[in-house]
């Protein structure tokens, strides 16, 4: 990891990734860990997956999430931490009319940042069949959705 300070409105080397309608931008990166300030707008969410080589946190800093983890719906505001450890299924949803402000971080990294590289590039709307089959490829398991 290289020393220094990530200032507030800037990622490392300027990476800004849309991800999904999402803002992700990286703060920190080394081997061990991961970090990045996301924006969720209202109506967006990340569907249930499980990431099976990773713990995950997310800091709230402004906005409430809807999370379902493990079949158990919760959620967090301001100052909550929202704690998703390796092989627990999990989702996140903006289910307000509110952005949504945090700070995730992913130990270790593993293939995570590679991964936000691929899904930028698939552009603002991505099929969701190709979202799934390239976050397979990086260590990161969408759930099928329910069938009601």
């Amino acid at each position: 990891m290289i020393p220094g300070v990530t200032k507030s409105n800037t990622g490392i080397d300027e990476i800004s990734w849309n991800i999904l309608g999402q803002t992700y931008v990286p703060k920190q990166k080394s081997e061990a860990s991961m970090a990045w300030h996301a924006t969720l707008p209202k109506g967006t969410f990340v569907p249930p997956h499980i990431h099976p080589t990773q713990d995950e946190f997310i800091y709230v800093l402004e906005g409430r999430f809807d999370v379902l983890l493990n079949g158990v719906e919760a959620y967090a505001e301001p100052s909550d931490l929202i704690r998703l450890p390796k092989g627990i299924p999990h989702g996140i949803f903006n289910k307000t009319d509110q952005t949504i402000k945090c700070l995730f971080w992913v130990a270790p990294t593993r293939k995570l940042y590679d991964l936000f590289w691929a899904l930028h590039n698939l552009g603002p709307e991505p099929n969701p069949a190709d979202v799934v089959a390239i976050s397979a490829k990086h260590e990161v398991d969408f759930l099928p959705p329910e069938v009601e």
